[in-house]
């Protein structure tokens, strides 16, 4: 099955009365826990963007908190998963000052960690691409925004 293009789909959308569209996305998030966390962002969330940023961050904290230290290889995986978590969450909020507090909170999180992050290239690519995408992002924010950010950018690039 060919699926129809966006502009398809928002013609459709406007013919359908209230009633159907509420049933197609109850429908839709019964389908995939993304769309089904997608839907409780845009509902509940969506408002309260600071409080949204809270919680990305108390669930960053409770992942960091299940990093297994024995071995650098357990640690780059769940590295990784918080890494995900992370990237889907951003795509929810859509939001480029959203995405650069939870990116900056995760790079602070991982510097304080205890992890010879530098002794692991993987972990250390990762890291150095948490930074880039954060950079990426601050080059669009003006100009006050971006001295803020860069201000708090600072000491997690600085080597030790």
């Amino acid at each position: 099955m060919k699926s129809a293009a966006v502009h398809e789909i928002k013609q459709e959308l406007t013919n359908l009365k209230p009633a159907q569209l509420t049933e197609l996305c109850l429908r839709l998030a019964r389908f995939k826990k993304e769309n089904k966390e997608l839907l409780t962002y845009l509902l509940f969330e969506a408002d309260d963007e600071q409080g949204y940023i809270n919680s990305i961050k108390k669930e960053t904290d409770d992942l960091f908190e299940t990093i297994n230290l024995s071995h650098l290889y357990y640690a780059k995986k769940t590295l990784r998963k918080i890494v995900r978590v992370i990237n889907r969450y951003c795509r929810y909020s859509g939001n480029k000052q959203t995405e650069i507090e939870v990116r900056i909170y995760f790079c602070s999180k991982l510097k304080k960690s205890g992890i010879p992050f530098k002794r692991n290239t993987i972990i250390s690519n990762m890291y150095d691409s948490q930074l880039k995408k954060i950079n990426t992002i601050i080059a669009t924010l003006h100009e006050d925004l971006q001295y803020d950010y860069l201000k708090q950018l600072k000491p997690l690039t600085e080597q030790e």
